[in-house]
């Protein structure tokens, strides 16, 4: 999966966020900024635990599971006006793009595994 897209994401919530009304500061601000983050944090976690299928699944689990917070949360912000359609879509297009990834990763998931030499069948 391409980081840049992960990143392409996480970075333009933080930067539409900085004009939600003050009062969605602690709430809807955080909420969307952390779970748009912790999609990316999830992926490297998930990364890293490539020895274990069901290690490596969990994770990707999780990160689907915030792509798909985030989401909500970009749909809320548009619902109350902070984003105009243009934006919504954009950024909808792109959470449907990740999470869409993630379950061909999930599907594919035996792809992905790393196999120490005594685990891979020989020939």
């Amino acid at each position: 999966m391409s980081t840049k897209k992960r990143w392409a994401l996480v970075l333009r919530i933080f930067e539409l966020t900085k004009d939600f009304p003050i009062e969605e500061r602690y709430t809807l601000t955080d909420q969307v900024r952390r779970s748009s983050r912790s999609v990316c944090a999830n992926l490297a976690e998930a990364w890293r635990r490539r020895r274990y299928q069901a290690a490596f699944v969990l994770k990707l689990n999780d990160a689907k599971t915030e792509a798909g917070e985030t989401q909500v949360h970009v749909e809320i912000a548009f619902r109350q006006r902070y984003f105009n359609e243009e934006i919504f879509d954009e950024l909808d297009d792109a959470c449907d793009k990740i999470i869409a990834q993630i379950v061909k990763m999930i599907e594919q998931s035996e792809r992905w595994i790393i196999r120490s030499p005594e685990t891979t069948p020989r020939a």
